[in-house]
């Protein structure tokens, strides 16, 4: 597997990780979306953003099947 790859794949799994402990950055009241603060939201909307993450992370370290 290459370099890039991995490094790719480090990068999509760390993205959320970062994201989501970095408390100051999402740590509003505003703005809000259908009555809901921006905290909370914000923190649900990373729900798929995880499994997209997962995905790619999967998809890039995943071994090649030889061709037959």
């Amino acid at each position: 597997m290459s370099r890039l790859r991995r490094a790719s794949a480090a990068v999509a799994l760390l993205a959320p990780v970062v994201a989501l402990l970095w408390v100051p950055s999402y740590a509003t009241g505003g703005p809000h979306l259908a009555g809901i603060p921006f905290f909370y939201w914000y923190q649900l909307a990373w729900v798929p953003g995880c499994c997209l993450g997962l995905l790619a992370a999967y998809l890039l370290t995943r071994p090649r099947r030889p061709e037959t």
